[in-house]
């Protein structure tokens, strides 16, 4: 470690620049691919489902915002529900099935197999998160793994994975992981969405 903070943050910096880079050059088809899925399953009606664990339940509520507001361009307002906001849902889950169902039973009540599910999971193996991942499945939906460090188990649980895999904590993982949300709705924006506003 530098004997000096400035130094330290320097080198994190770099570190964090590196992993977003490797990101990008592995899994960016990946990512204008999700976000042509996100287009298309918006047109056809469907929703946008979003699940993470502690820094990742701030980056699906972060989300869930750009959908619903906006991100750079003028447009309608998007479905997009983040499964991390209802207290009384996930702490009545939590109380009476185990918190590892915490998103499972939102994903049965909410669901449809038009809709797309996005699990957000540093290291790929929250419970809750894989929980949530084969219930999508198990109902049709289309289910996309924003993770870090190789996807864990939840990389065979989805239908496509974005991976930080050079990340080694869940600091630098995140982000990156910011970057990919970000993009994620900016290129479907740009890209993706009939003029208008439509989608």
């Amino acid at each position: 470690m530098p004997s000096k903070p400035l130094d330290y943050l320097i080198q994190t910096s770099r570190e964090s620049t590196r992993i977003r880079e490797l990101f990008l050059e592995r899994s960016g088809e990946k990512l204008v691919e999700a976000s042509r899925w996100l287009a298309e399953t918006l047109a056809r009606g469907g929703k946008l489902l979003i699940c993470g664990n502690g820094g990742s339940a701030a980056d699906a509520q972060h989300l869930a915002a750009e959908m619903v507001g906006r991100m750079m361009t003028e447009r309608r307002a998007l479905p997009a529900i983040a499964l991390t906001t209802d207290s009384s849902n996930l702490t009545a889950i939590a109380n009476d099935y185990g918190y590892e169902f915490v998103f499972s039973r939102q994903v049965e009540a909410l669901a449809r197999a038009e809709d797309l599910l996005l699990c957000i999971s540093t290291s790929g193996n929250s419970p809750s998160v894989l929980r949530a991942a084969q219930a999508a499945r198990g109902l049709g939906c289309k289910v996309i793994g924003l993770t870090g460090g190789g996807g864990g188990k939840l990389a065979s649980q989805v239908d496509l994975l974005l991976d930080a895999s050079e990340g080694k904590n869940s600091s630098r993982i995140q982000e990156t992981h910011i970057f990919a949300l970000h993009s994620l709705v900016d290129v479907m924006e740009r890209y993706f969405m009939e003029s208008g506003g439509g989608a």
